[in-house]
């Protein structure tokens, strides 16, 4: 299932991408949940957040309605000089 989110995630954030090539998704566990790492081009960064953070929040909502149990997910969004 964890593969099938992470996909899910990274195709969404290379459709919103100008530099799909340089999309890639992490996945972690920390903190009693899945935690997804999203990375992008630094000048793709505003277009995969949104104004006002809209486009970020509709991914985290995709992505914890495709989540069938009670796990807890979560999504962070970073440039590709890992800073957020």
């Amino acid at each position: 299932m964890a593969a099938d989110l992470k996909g899910l995630i990274e195709t969404v954030a290379k459709a919103l991408a100008d530099h799909p090539d340089s999309v890639s998704v992490r996945e972690s566990e920390r903190r009693g949940g899945t935690v997804f790492e999203l990375q992008v081009a630094a000048s793709d960064l505003g277009r995969v957040i949104g104004r006002q953070g809209r486009t970020a929040a509709a991914l985290r909502t995709l992505l914890s309605s495709a989540v069938d149990d009670d796990r807890r997910v979560s999504l962070d969004i970073r440039d590709t000089s890992g800073g957020r």
